[in-house]
């Protein structure tokens, strides 16, 4: 018998799942898989497409994992789309002029951008908001113009509106229908989002329609023409209004089609031809829907993932399985939908819009806020639907509750706490059938028999989709007592890294024993401590040092004991027990007499001379008892410490900015220099780094930083969270065209947020992807003040710029100080005979010496 073939005509979201459907239930095995992409890449996540503004690559986006087609022996031909099928001979012919034939055809075309059938719709400056490509010559296009208008208020509009204000332009939505997201909220729900967005600096048209897009005698864009007779002057353009199935190559085929679009299947998602199927958003369900969300498609593809693999040799066979059917199949799905749109939470699900007989709506607004929620009940107290704008945080325990009565009344579940008793009930009190995740349709019993989030999301795949059921999971975890037995620093304190923090800073705790006594476990308490919690606990109070009126040199008293071996002698240890003096060099910018010191000190000390990527120059081989004079001398030529040894601010690297560069938008050096000596000397649970690019161009590599900065014609805009090293990452948008003043206020407040919540040594990039919320949360805290904590963190930082002292003027100006740079305590002034040199490169390199295995040295 020969292996039966099944071809995907489609390689996105829905077809990717359908590939990993196949593979779980082993059909990849037994049958070949071919798969043709009219994209020149394979599945990406287009639920995400928009954070390609933010940092992350078109790679950063890939569904697949880089070997899961080989691994699985699948065949994928990318850029090569179907262009047509023949049933009766049972092939498909490739753009390129292959012919596949098969036993089981599977049709993934999904679907294409409506663009309105109006005039000037195709000229130059025009564009759709559909694929990684479309977003490329978004961007590019976009560097050459001032004004921006996206046609379409809903979900990829706001999105594409969105993408066109980070690329500096002044945008402009317009929306046919009296409010924006039509489909998903209501006009309660519209009204609280239009406020928002629009105090974003974002200018919304609800109500018209564009009747015109006009051109100049070139046939470039340069404005719109509205249905109420208005015009917009506009650069460029963008349509986002709506999708439409793409089921051309169906009805070429012959296959049955629907009236207003969409291949016809049945409940196994089967077109009018038994050996094809049509699956996600360009077939037309048996319910006589098109669904144009991903979980649906998910689910559609699972379905025929089934009856393929019911059937044994991966093919359709006679149209029957077993006993005829395979499970429910595909009947309709849920069109739940949570959303972050321009930072603004929205979400709805189940009968939003009370359309159901006898609905009663239960409203909670408060238009300060930009919040809006509304339950949809029956007369009996069934939750039946609803809409969250603003605060979308209770949509996880709100959807599985759809079509039940909740514990207590759907007016206690709209009132925020502390305006009415609280609803004291959590996904724990949701039945079992509840549905967690809907992306991929998985139960709170599915999820409660596993052990951890790492469990749920490898065996049912939940929390892989948009991602809005971790949170609940995590509870419904910790509920089950499957959360982490133990949080705490280490042996020594039951507390995380951030809890202790909060103890140091409100219970004003100004020693390491004092902490430990009162609030180590009990058998550590009295004792010394370990070598994690010592230092952790060092850098609290170092940070913490102005607010606690003490002193915030690292080495005075009980703190001198607590440091690293780095932090120790203020100098990193090298290979061979040499130091590496490493002064400030703001922004890159030094004066040719300040170079001289620095050559001067190199060559008299005899010291390696390296130029560092962060702009600074070290100077290595320096002997711990040669600390101190040579920092005498940097110190008395106006430098100071370059903190290379602490885990705190490195550098902020700069280009030379407007000052020089042609392409130059902003003044990055000066911005660089402020900055660095703003946060000089701050200790944090891991080393800071940042950097600031005059322009677009990105010569400072801002977005491989810890916090980056990049210029716009209006002002600068906030990356936080990117490294790089062994484990890079782009930083995410943080916020945008923010004038010099806000931009250091945010920059305060997400340092001192970070210092205050991250674990020890966690890099702004680990804390970022752990911390609860992710990105949205941290920006609700540091740019909403969502939590109220801003003035408190603006306070503290306040008091470090206030309170910061040079750790190296300060040391060479104490004799008592200077003791502790000596090699041997009981011989002060013999120098380390073990620290010894070679010449290489008209320089020096460590003298070092190894063992061999025979047990004699080798250099």
């Amino acid at each position: 018998m020969s292996t039966p073939t099944i071809v995907v005509v489609g390689h996105g979201m829905v077809g990717q799942r359908f590939l990993e459907a196949l593979a779980e239930r082993g059909v990849t095995g037994r049958a070949r898989v071919v798969v043709l992409c009219e994209e020149p890449r394979p599945a990406y996540d287009r639920v995400r497409l928009s954070s390609y503004f933010d940092g992350r690559t078109p790679e950063d986006l890939a569904l697949a994992e880089p070997d899961f087609m080989e691994r699985h022996s699948i065949e994928l031909y990318v850029g090569d789309p179907a262009e047509a099928v023949d049933r009766a001979a049972r092939t498909v012919t490739s753009r390129a002029g292959r012919v596949f034939a098969y036993d089981t055809l599977v049709l993934a075309t999904g679907s294409y951008p409506f663009v309105p059938p109006v005039p000037g719709k195709d000229a130059t400056g025009c564009f759709v908001y559909r694929t990684i490509e479309d977003l490329l010559a978004i961007e590019e296009y976009a560097m050459t113009a001032r004004t921006g208008a996206v046609v379409g208020g809903g979900l990829l509009g706001l999105e594409a509106a969105g993408a066109l204000k980070g690329l500096g332009l002044a945008t402009h939505v317009v929306e046919f229908a009296p409010r924006l997201m039509p489909v998903q909220i209501d006009d309660g729900g519209g009204a609280a989002l239009l406020r928002t967005i629009e105090s974003m600096g974002l200018t919304v048209h609800t109500g018209v329609g564009t009747q015109e897009v006009t051109t100049d005698a070139d046939g470039t864009v340069t404005g719109m023409a509205l249905s109420d007779g208005s015009v917009l002057d506009t650069d460029l353009v963008v349509f986002s209004a709506g999708v439409r199935p793409r089921d051309q190559l169906a009805r070429d085929a012959g296959l049955t089609v629907g009236e207003r679009g969409g291949i016809a299947v049945d409940v196994q998602c089967r077109t009018s031809d038994p050996a094809v199927f049509a699956i996600g958003e360009c077939a037309l369900a048996s319910d006589g829907r098109v669904y144009g969300l991903v979980a649906p498609g998910y689910e559609m593809a699972t379905t025929v993932a089934d009856v393929l693999a019911a059937d044994g040799d991966g093919t359709v066979g006679d149209g029957t399985v077993g006993d005829g059917t395979v499970g429910d199949g595909f009947t309709g799905a849920d069109l739940s939908t949570k959303l972050k749109l321009l930072g603004v939470d929205v979400a709805s699900f189940g009968d939003a819009h009370g359309a159901a007989p006898g609905a009663l709506d239960v409203v909670y607004s408060d238009p300060q806020a930009g919040i809006y929620k509304k339950l949809v009940v029956d007369g009996e107290g069934t939750l039946l639907g609803g809409v969250l704008v603003g605060d979308a945080d209770a949509y996880g325990m709100l959807r599985p509750l759809t079509g039940s009565v909740p514990p207590v009344s759907a007016a206690r579940l709209v009132v925020p706490a502390g305006l009415g008793a609280p609803a004291a009930m959590g996904p724990e009190s949701l039945p079992d059938e509840a549905v967690i995740c809907s992306c991929h349709n998985v139960s709170k019993g599915a999820v409660c028999a596993c052990s951890s989030l790492a469990e749920v999301k490898k065996c049912t795949k939940a929390g892989t989709g948009c991602g809005s059921c971790v949170k609940v999971i995590g509870q419904l975890l910790a509920a089950n007592g499957n959360g982490p037995a133990d949080q705490g620093l280490c042996g020594c304190f039951p507390y995380t890294r951030s809890e202790l923090y909060e103890i140091v800073r409100t219970l004003r705790v100004t020693s390491y024993a004092e902490l430990l006594d009162s609030h180590g476990r009990a058998g550590a308490r009295g004792g010394d401590g370990c070598e994690i919690c010592k230092p952790t606990v060092g850098s609290i109070i170092a940070s913490l040092a102005p607010a606690l009126g003490v002193s915030g040199y690292v080495l005075d008293g009980e703190q001198a004991a607590l440091q690293d071996t780095n932090d120790h002698f203020l100098a990193n240890i090298q290979r061979n027990g040499s130091y590496s003096i490493v002064p400030r060099i703001p922004g890159g910018e030094i004066t040719p007499e300040k170079l001289i010191v620095i050559g001067e000190v190199a060559r008299d000390f005899g010291l390696y001379t390296k130029i560092t990527g962060g702009q600074r120059i070290d100077l290595f081989g320096a002997r711990v008892d040669q600390l101190p004079l040579i920092w005498t001398r940097l110190v008395d030529a106006g430098f100071e410490s370059g903190h290379a040894y602490g885990k705190s601010l490195r550098t902020v690297k700069s280009c030379v900015g407007q000052t020089w560069c042609r392409y130059g938008v902003q003044d990055s050096v000066k911005m660089a220099i402020d900055l660095e000596l703003r946060y000089r000397g701050l200790r944090s649970p891991h080393k800071l780094k940042s950097a600031v690019s005059g322009c677009a161009r990105e010569c400072a590599e801002a977005r491989g930083k810890d916090f980056g900065i990049i210029a716009t014609a209006s002002g600068w805009n906030l990356y936080v969270g990117g490294n790089g090293g062994a484990d890079p990452r782009h930083a995410d948008l943080l916020a945008q065209d923010l004038d010099d003043d806000g931009l250091v206020r945010l920059i305060d407040r997400f340092l001192m947020f970070y210092i205050r919540t991250a674990d020890r040594l966690e890099r702004t990039s680990a804390w970022l992807e752990r911390i609860e919320g992710g990105l949205d949360h941290v920006r609700d805290v540091v740019v909403h003040d969502s939590l109220g904590l801003c003035a408190e963190l603006e306070s503290l930082m306040a008091a470090h710029v206030a309170g910061y002292r040079d750790e190296w003027a300060e040391t060479i100006n104490d004799p008592e100080r200077l003791r502790r740079f000596v090699s041997f305590v009981n011989a002060p002034d013999a120098p380390d005979p073990s620290v010894k040199f070679v010449p290489e490169r008209d320089q020096v390199k460590p003298d070092l010496v190894f063992l061999t295995l025979e047990g004699a040295t080798a250099r």
